[in-house]
């Protein structure tokens, strides 16, 4: 099973009656880290059986977007398992409920959100934490029983593909999405264990411009 880890995207400032806060949506940042995010997971060829939301309006909303952007024309599910409060054995069962796809979209919170990525590719039930961004996806795949995270991309390293790709477009013919995607990210995997500077191997690489589609 793949997972893609999605923390809910730009919602403005946080509202004192829980009931109101549910309803928070995102603002105009928000939604552009949701379009510019789902474009590159496009560029990718990200696919996914299912996506997977808290019922808070802000989280549905990520979904949405990102889910337009991918091309995935299924229903949005809604899970308390996602909500702020839940708990990681919450978490669990509903993998469990949803083993039967081979992929899935998860868009929840923090500070649980990180803290389920962390303990579910730790070492013999060890805790660790994965710090999420609002907007970060990550991707963990199973494998041999347990699950290995391939990568985690912040919405700061997707504006810095973003913006490589604009310079690029304006000197250079555009070339593959994808592997000029993946090869950014590995050059800033790279980059993160040797301890060199990102700006140093920024990859340039042009997105294909993709036409506007309307919301889900």
């Amino acid at each position: 099973m793949i997972l893609y880890f999605v923390r809910h995207a730009s919602a403005g400032q946080k509202k004192l009656s829980p009931k109101k806060d549910e309803k928070r949506a995102l603002d105009a940042d928000g939604i552009h880290q949701c379009t510019q995010m789902g474009r590159i997971l496009s560029g990718m060829e990200v696919s996914v059986d299912a996506v997977i939301a808290s019922p808070l309006k802000r989280a549905t909303q990520t979904a949405s977007l990102i889910a337009n952007e991918i091309g995935h024309e299924g229903k949005l599910s809604t899970e308390n398992a996602l909500r702020p409060e839940a708990k990681y054995d919450h978490f669990r069962d509903m993998l469990r409920k949803y083993s039967k796809f081979e992929s899935l979209l998860l868009v929840g919170h923090n500070p649980n959100f990180s803290e389920f990525l962390g303990r579910i590719v730790a070492a013999n039930g060890d805790r660790a934490y994965l710090d999420l961004k609002k907007a970060a996806v990550a991707k963990v795949e199973s494998q041999q029983k347990k699950f290995v995270l391939h990568w985690l991309l912040t919405p700061r390293l997707a504006k810095a593909s973003a913006d490589a790709s604009i310079n690029e477009s304006s000197s250079k013919p555009m070339t593959d999405t994808r592997s000029g995607i993946e090869s950014f990210m590995e050059r800033v995997a790279e980059d993160g264990r040797s301890g060199k500077t990102r700006k140093k191997h920024q990859a340039a690489f042009t997105m294909r411009s993709r036409p506007k589609t309307s919301r889900k």
